[in-house]
């Protein structure tokens, strides 16, 4: 099952383009205060009516409705006060400026409201295709597999998005409970492109590929596949800039767990309240660079998992999370303060943890499964040190 989550708020927009934008919202404004210098000194002798009428119709552009009402007010007292300040109450000049001003800032405030709708409306459009991606790419895991239980975690580091380059699914097999956690190197929609492609060849093998070794090898060549049909241009070039750490794991017993690491950080097991990394002994290439490997004789490594046992797969986003020192996150501290939590509370634990580290501004995007061992007798798995 998956944890509860919110989207870490925050704007993600470049600095640069941030500080042109703060800076057109302050030309309506600014134009008000030329106005005052203008009008307050020997050069009022210019005619500044055009200019206060066309504060509220560029606060609409950057603004919005609010942003737009509060442009109009200003001009409107800046309109009052220059007029009383040089005694023109009573002359058509300025009740022509009130009525320009009037109109422009009707029409302003109906325009901005109107694009503001119009921009939510296509936004929760985009959400809701977005949402039903996500159930599509990144599908619940299920609660109870065997004799483990599972639930999952993910969180995109893009403000709004729903999904990203990092996959994780946990399967039922005839084989076992076979799981994948994997990362796509880049962003964007072609991050999202070899998640899904990667995910789709690993939901076919599990159930037809009795060695895991073949498991992680059909969605290697799924890789391969795509970069050669996605175009002429290019192909080999975009195969190595979008490679795919991943690992993969089988439970296929009640005692150990099977894994195969293709570049990806090691999983950590919670065994008798203490953490320990699964390290691989032979270190492999990501899927989608099989060059780099050294030969066929690839096997998956064992490790102990015993009923108690909590496993947790995540990618490179939870443990390369920054705080303001830029200090990186412990994960292996976090899961030990959480060792006694339920799955789904320590997920939330673990979410809050993060957001708290990086002040909610995460820099990658997270995903995390969890996975208890317990006996089949057990209505519910105690997780490793907790109370008895």
């Amino acid at each position: 099952m998956r944890a509860p989550l919110r989207s870490p708020p925050g704007p993600r927009a470049d600095g640069h383009h941030q500080v042109l934008f703060v800076l057109a919202k302050c030309v309506p404004f600014a134009i008000a205060l030329l106005v005052l210098l203008v009008e307050f000194t020997p050069l009022h002798v210019l005619y500044t009516g055009p200019l206060l009428v066309a504060t509220p119709a560029l606060a609409a552009v950057t603004m919005g409705p609010k942003g737009t009402l509060a442009a109009a007010g200003v001009a409107v007292g800046v309109s009052v006060t220059t007029a009383s300040y040089n005694g023109a109450w009573g002359t058509q000049q300025v009740y022509t400026n009130f009525l320009a001003l009037f109109l422009v800032s009707v029409a302003s405030f109906l325009t901005s409201r109107s694009a503001r709708t119009r921009t939510e409306n296509e936004l929760n459009q985009v959400r809701r295709i977005a949402t039903a991606a996500q159930e599509v790419i990144l599908r619940p895991v299920p609660d109870r597999l065997d004799s483990v239980r599972a639930a999952s975690m993910y969180l995109a580091a893009e403000t709004g998005a729903q999904i990203g380059g990092d996959l994780y699914d946990v399967v039922q097999t005839r084989y076992g409970v076979r799981m994948i956690v994997g990362d796509v190197r880049g962003k964007g929609l072609p991050a999202v492109r070899a998640a899904a492609i990667v995910l789709g060849a690993f939901r076919e093998a599990v159930h037809y590929e009795a060695d895991l070794v073949k498991v992680v090898d059909r969605c290697g060549a799924a890789l391969h596949r795509d970069a050669a049909v996605s175009g002429a241009a290019g192909g080999a070039d975009a195969l190595v800039e979008g490679f795919v750490t991943a690992l993969v794991a089988q439970i296929a017993d009640d005692r150990h767990i099977e894994m195969i690491n293709r570049g990806h950080p090691p999983a950590l097991l919670l065994h008798d309240g203490a953490v320990r990394s699964l390290m691989p002994t032979a270190p492999l290439p990501p899927l989608g660079l099989e060059e780099f490997l050294d030969g066929p004789s690839r096997r998956a490594e064992r490790h102990p998992f015993v009923p108690g046992d909590r496993l947790l797969l995540y990618t490179d986003g939870v443990i390369e999370a920054r705080d303001q020192d830029k200090a990186f996150f412990d994960l292996t501290e976090a899961m030990v303060t959480l060792r006694d939590h339920t799955r789904e509370a320590f997920l939330t634990g673990l979410h809050q943890a993060l957001l708290r580290h990086t002040h909610n501004r995460l820099a990658d995007d997270v995903a995390v499964v969890l996975v208890d061992r317990y006996q089949e007798e057990e209505e519910e798995p105690r997780p490793a040190g907790g109370p008895t």
